[in-house]
C-alpha cells in the first residue's frame, strides 16, 4: 500500500492537469485510470479523434471544391475510410503517449484499474487500497441518451461509436443538433452521407447567440446537412444494418418516422461517478447527478475535491484544464482560481463557430444597456483569398463604460480568433483598446480588429 499527498481518480484534461500540477508544486502524486491508455474521453473518444476526422474531411471538401479554382487540377480524392480510421488512430496514440511521457517526466505514479473511495483518505484500485491525504474525482462524463433509444454502438450510437463505423453510412440520422451533432454531422456529410438532424428545441446549438444560430444553420444547410426542428423523438427501432427513428413534431403533435443507416444520439452527456462509492461517504449531489463543489472545489467531505464534466457548469475540456490546476494549487496552499466569465466554447465545423462571455439575449433579459460592433468576413482580405469569407465576428460591450462583456464569432480559425477576446476580458479591456491595437495584415484576426472599430465609429473595410 502505497501513501500520496494526492490521488487523482481519473486521466482526463482535469485529471492529468491537476496530477501534473499537483506534482510541479512538490506533492507526491497518483493518477487512478482504467482504461489502457491515459486521456480519458477526450483523448480516446472525444475532442481529438473526432478533431483528425474533421481535418481529414475538409482536406477532402476542399479538394473537391476549391482546388481547381485555386488552379489546382487533377483526380479529386477517393476516401480510403480504414486509412483515415487508421490516421485518427494514430493521432490518438501520438497525445495518449505525450501524457504518459509527462507522467514519467513528473514522476507521477499511473495506478492502473479504475478506483473507488472506501473512505476518507484511501483510494481503492483493484486489490490495493493507497492512502492519500487528499483526494480530486476527475472522472468525466458519459454519453446520455433518450427513453426508448436503446445504444448498441454499431447501428444506433454515441459519439464514441460514430468515430468508428465499421462502414460510411448511405443515410445518418443525428438526435441532437448540439455541438458533437453536427461536428459528426458535418463529418459524414463530407464523406457523402445523407444527413438529417433532428432536434427537440426550435434552434440549432442551444444557448448561443441567435444571430449565429441562424447564420449557421443556413451554412449547414448549404453544406448538406436537413434540419428537422421541434421535434421530440419517441423511439427508435434497430435491426442488425437498419434503423428507424420515430418523431413528433411539437407545433401539430404528428408522428412521422425515418429510416437511417445509422442513429448517432448526441443529446447530451451526463456525469460519470458510477462505483466510486460516494452516497456511502455522504458526499452531496446535485438533482442533475453533478457533484456538490464549495468555492475551492471541495465537497462537503474534507480533503475529498472534483472537477470538470463531474460538477457542475460546461462539460468543456479546458473548462476541467483551469479545474485542475485551480484545485491542485488550492491544495498546495495557493490561490487557486478559474473565472467561469471567459470560458470559450467552439464548434469545430467549417466555418468554425466560438463564443465567450455574455449573448445579446442574456443582456436583454438582465436589462443590461449594450451595443455591438460586427464585420463581416466578407470585407476581409485573408478570408476571401482562401475561400472563407462566411461569416462574421460580433463583439457586444457595456453601452456605458465600452468594456467588452463577450463575441461571437462564426468563421475562419474562431477557435483561435476567439481567445484575443478572451485576454481582452481577462484585463477588463475595452473595446476600443482591441480597436487601437495593430494587427498584422493581411489576417482574419483584422475582422476582430473591425468589429471592435465598429462598436466606436465604425469599421474601416464596411
Amino acid at each position: 500500500m502505497a501513501s500520496y499527498d494526492v490521488i487523482v481518480i481519473g486521466s482526463g484534461p482535469g485529471g492529468y492537469v491537476a496530477a501534473i500540477r499537483c506534482a510541479q508544486l512538490g506533492l507526491k502524486t497518483a493518477c487512478v485510470e482504467g482504461r489502457e491508455t491515459l486521456g480519458g474521453t477526450c483523448l480516446n473518444v472525444g475532442c481529438i479523434p473526432s478533431k483528425a476526422l474533421l481535418h481529414a474531411t475538409h482536406m477532402l471538401h476542399e479538394a473537391e471544391h476549391n482546388f481547381a479554382a485555386m488552379g489546382l487540377k487533377g483526380k479529386t480524392p477517393t476516401v480510403d475510410w480504414k486509412q483515415m480510421l487508421s490516421y485518427k488512430d494514430e493521432v490518438i496514440g501520438q497525445n495518449t503517449k505525450g501524457i504518459e511521457f509527462l507522467f514519467k517526466k513528473n514522476k507521477i505514479d499511473w495506478l492502473k484499474g479504475w478506483g473507488s473511495i472506501p473512505e476518507v483518505g484511501k483510494v481503492k484500485v483493484g486489490d490495493e487500497i493507497h492512502d492519500a491525504n487528499n483526494i480530486i474525482v476527475a472522472t468525466g462524463s458519459q454519453s446520455s441518451s433518450l427513453p426508448g433509444v436503446e445504444i448498441d454502438e454499431k447501428v444506433v450510437v454515441t459519439s464514441t461509436g460514430a468515430l468508428e463505423l465499421g462502414k460510411i453510412p448511405k443515410k445518418l440520422v443525428v438526435i441532437g443538433a448540439g455541438v458533437i451533432g453536427l461536428e459528426l454531422g458535418s463529418v459524414y456529410a463530407r464523406l457523402g452521407a445523407e444527413v438529417q438532424v433532428i432536434e427537440f428545441l426550435d434552434t440549432i446549438t442551444p444557448g448561443m447567440d441567435a444571430e449565429v444560430q441562424k447564420t449557421f444553420q443556413k451554412l449547414l444547410t448549404k453544406q448538406g446537412l436537413k434540419f428537422t426542428l421541434g421535434a421530440a423523438v419517441q423511439g427508435v427501432e434497430a435491426s442488425k444494418t437498419k434503423a428507424t427513428v420515430t418523431y413528433k413534431l411539437r407545433k401539430d403533435d404528428s408522428e412521422h418516422t425515418v429510416d437511417a443507416d445509422t442513429v448517432l444520439v448526441a443529446t447530451g452527456r451526463k456525469p460519470y461517478v458510477d462505483g466510486l462509492g460516494l452516497d456511502a461517504l455522504g458526499i452531496e449531489m446535485t438533482e442533475r447527478g453533478q457533484i456538490k463543489t464549495d468555492a475551492h472545489w471541495q465537497t462537503n467531505v474534507k480533503g475529498i475535491y472534483a472537477i470538470g464534466d463531474a460538477i457542475v457548469g460546461p462539460m468543456l475540456a479546458h473548462k476541467a484544464e483551469d479545474e485542475g490546476m485551480a484545485t491542485a494549487e488550492v491544495i498546495a496552499g495557493k490561490a487557486g482560481h478559474v473565472n467561469y466569465g471567459v470560458i470559450p466554447g467552439v464548434i469545430y465545423t467549417h466555418p468554425e463557430v466560438a463564443s465567450v462571455g455574455k449573448t445579446e439575449e442574456e443582456l436583454k433579459k438582465d436589462g443590461h444597456a449594450y451595443k455591438v460592433g460586427k464585420f463581416s468576413f466578407m470585407g476581409n482580405g485573408r478570408a476571401k483569398a482562401n475561400f472563407a469569407a462566411d461569416g462574421f465576428v460580433k463583439i457586444i460591450a457595456d453601452k456605458a463604460t465600452d468594456r467588452i462583456l463577450g463575441a461571437h464569432i462564426i468563421g475562419p480559425m474562431a477557435g483561435d480568433l476567439i481567445h484575443e477576446i478572451c485576454v481582452a476580458m481577462e484585463f477588463g479591456a475595452a473595446a476600443q483598446d482591441v480597436a487601437l491595437t495593430c494587427h498584422a495584415h493581411p489576417t482574419y484576426s483584422e475582422a476582430v480588429r473591425e468589429a471592435a472599430l465598429a462598436c466606436g465609429d465604425g469599421a474601416i473595410h464596411m
